[in-house]
């Protein structure tokens, strides 16, 4: 039986990454009506911003497929397969290990204090053993009920049963691991960001 794929796009980051390019683009409009001039040299910060929200709170996202997980990062992407993976951690974000490399979700930071707040045992009922950090401890972002927890346990389920009946025996190969850099993204970024310096000291 084949598994079965899950996509995760934290929505309220989506929602606010929405709201603050809408609100750039005003931004921009407002100012060629007003002033080409004034447009041309103060407009270019607004376009970094709206950039760079995009980037951090649009485009990151985690996807766990059958063969492996795919983590879209503010500027890069990263596909890990199931056998590289030697850690899963949620201490700061999301975190997955290999041998080689330490890959953070920028999609799933853990969770706030406020978040936390009346967290129960139910909340962690089912989590696998490695889940657990010394002595049989366990963070509260790895709490089923929050998405760095939820999304830590799907890995941890998914990687378990493979080791279980054996298909991560082989170990993992390097050459199976890909970084995707998102060479646009950081082009605009780098353009947009000397167009803002020289507008503003010009």
């Amino acid at each position: 039986m084949a598994f079965e794929q899950v996509r995760y796009r934290p929505l309220a980051s989506r929602v606010l990454a929405a709201l603050t390019v809408v609100v750039c683009t005003i931004g921009v409009i407002a100012l060629v009506v007003i002033d080409v001039g004034e447009a041309l040299r103060y407009g270019w910060p607004l376009l970094l911003i709206a950039v760079l929200v995009w980037a951090m709170f649009w485009r990151p996202e985690l996807i766990v497929a059958e063969h492996g997980i795919t983590v879209v990062n503010v500027f890069r992407t990263e596909f890990v397969p199931w056998p590289s993976i030697i850690m899963v951690d949620t201490k700061w974000s999301l975190t997955v290990r290999t041998p080689s490399r330490v890959i953070r979700v920028w999609a799933t930071p853990a969770p706030g204090r406020h978040r936390l707040l009346g967290l129960s045992r139910s909340d962690f009922t089912g989590l696998g053993e490695t889940a657990r950090g010394a002595h049989g401890s366990l963070r509260p972002s790895d709490a089923l009920s929050v998405p760095s927890g939820n999304l830590a346990q799907l890995i941890r389920f998914r990687w378990e049963r493979l080791a279980e009946t054996g298909a991560l025996d082989a170990g993992a190969d390097p050459t199976a691991e890909k970084t995707t850099w998102h060479a646009a993204t950081i082009a605009a970024t780098a353009a947009l960001a000397a167009a803002t310096v020289i507008g503003i000291v010009a």
